[in-house]
């Protein structure tokens, strides 16, 4: 039987989008909407995965016998922005100490915190192009003069696997709210203790005082008017916590043509016109909350239309849970508890590299020690185990 071959690709559109998607499902109906052809294909044809803002295509592809066996999303970085694992200060040292910390690679969805498989096999069981795409990592790394490769928002599974393919692991946490089987809202009020329930039902009243309704937008639904709505709100937080939005508004049409039934847009309207909203996917079994905004500030208005509507909308499609996105302590009181993220860090310099692993070891401690105080923090009568994504 003839060994794997690997290649790199500078475009999805290099590869079919069926071919992608076999791989990127992994056995599954459809992939998670973040690791779709459709998806990453959008980004870059948008321009906003490219090599002018620093993030040129490089993904991984296997061939076997019986045609491609397995892709990875992969590009070369000029920068860490967009990317929400940080490694700034790793930067700094390196380049301070002489040494050139870009380009660097990373395996990842461009601008999504969102845990996911990063290698992507046809077969679930394929051990062998799952190893291929390993060591094609650090070929690559060595080829394109990379100081590293960084596979972030990985499976547990993945992270424990590039570990004995001598990657660093790393964790950190984000919040997610999980469906123990609700039938409704109340059912959830109801597993929180008495004053919290009472403090989020009142949050929920004043939120939606003075006229503001709710619309949940999906599929055709989803008009341009809708999008250019919303791409005002996007436009204004972006600009405040970056500087400059990393998406641009064809790429919001882009991926509205092309699955929209994976789109959840939620939409406050007020005096006939929409004031804020919050941009959401939809996968198999959750519901992924990704950027929100506004253009007129009402109280508790940012939490109703990003935590407690995506709570109603998992309910009623039955999703498992709602992931929120990175950071926010303020999702806790919102039935958002503590779940692990991991990545995995292959770093060329034998110097680097040390000074990395002992900082990991110390940090992974510091993260579990983390999640566990704000579970216990949590607004549950009884408080659920800290998960971990999958």
């Amino acid at each position: 039987m003839p060994e794997a071959s690997i290649r790199v690709l500078t475009a999805l559109s290099q590869i079919a989008p069926e071919d992608w998607d076999a791989c990127a499902a992994g056995g599954a109906a459809r992939p998670e909407p973040f690791l779709s052809h459709a998806f990453l294909s959008a980004l870059e044809e948008a321009g906003c995965a490219s090599a002018r803002t620093g993030w040129m295509p490089q993904h991984l592809v296997v061939d076997g016998a019986d045609g491609i066996a397995a892709v990875a999303p992969c590009y070369l970085k000029s920068h860490s922005q967009g990317e929400y694992v940080f490694d700034h200060g790793w930067a700094d040292a390196f380049e301070r100490a002489g040494g050139d910390y870009y380009p660097k690679l990373q395996l990842a969805v461009p601008f999504t915190p969102v845990t996911g498989r990063r290698l992507l096999t046809r077969d679930p069981g394929d051990e062998g192009s799952r190893a291929a795409l390993a060591a094609g990592i650090a070929e690559l790394m060595r080829l394109r003069e990379a100081s590293s490769a960084h596979v972030t928002f990985a499976t547990e599974g993945e992270w424990e696997e590039l570990a004995r393919q001598g990657f660093l692991q790393r964790t950190d946490r984000q919040f997610q709210w999980l469906n123990q089987g609700y039938g409704s809202y109340d059912d959830f009020l109801a597993a929180l203790a008495s004053r919290k329930r009472k403090t989020l039902r009142k949050e929920r009243r004043e939120a939606l005082e003075g006229g503001i309704t709710i619309e949940w937008l999906t599929g055709a639904d989803i008009t341009q008017a809708a999008w250019d709505a919303f791409f005002a709100f996007y436009q204004d937080t972006g600009a405040r916590k970056w500087g400059r939005p990393y998406l641009n508004r064809r790429f919001f049409s882009l991926v509205g043509a092309r699955m929209a039934d994976a789109v959840l847009l939620v939409m406050a309207k007020r005096a006939g016109r929409y004031i804020a909203g919050a941009l959401n996917f939809i996968g198999p079994d959750a519901l992924y909350g990704r950027y929100w905004g506004a253009i007129e500030e009402h109280p508790f208005l940012h939490f109703e239309v990003c935590y407690h509507q995506a709570i109603d909308f998992a309910i009623a499609r039955g999703l498992a849970r709602v992931e929120a996105g990175a950071q926010g302590e303020h999702k806790l009181a919102r039935g958002y508890l503590p779940a692990t993220t991991f990545s995995a860090h292959l770093i060329a310099h034998p110097g680097l590299r040390r000074a990395v692993a002992q900082f990991l070891e110390q940090e992974r401690t510091a993260v579990a020690e983390d999640a566990a105080i704000l579970t216990d923090l949590g607004p549950f009568r009884r408080g659920p185990a800290v998960q971990e994504c999958e």
